[in-house]
């Protein structure tokens, strides 16, 4: 059922219509309204749309490079994978697969 939830970011209130759960899209708020106010203390003078913007492209390398690591996490895995089952194949007599 879509609800609308009222939530803070950088002083500005926003209505997030959707389905999920109240204290999941509050909690998204508070993620990004807190990356904000972080990236405005290391800036002399910005507004809230640079803020806002800056923010998205911080957000997105950081999935980026969460996603970058997953992979690469995925690829140790086959290759431990392989060297385990030519290990397993190397120590396996031959005569039990006639």
């Amino acid at each position: 059922m879509t609800k609308t939830i009222d939530v803070e970011i950088y002083g500005q209130r926003y209505a997030i219509r959707g389905d999920a759960d109240d204290a999941y899209i509050r909690r998204l708020a508070h993620f990004v309204d807190d990356h904000m106010r972080h990236l405005a203390e290391g800036m002399k003078t910005s507004t809230p749309s640079k803020l806002a913007v800056l923010t998205a492209i911080n957000l997105a390398h950081q999935l980026f490079e969460s996603e970058k690591k997953r992979a690469q996490g995925e690829a140790d895995v086959e290759r431990r994978m392989a060297v385990l089952m030519d290990s397993i194949d190397e120590q396996m007599p031959t005569s039990l697969f006639r």
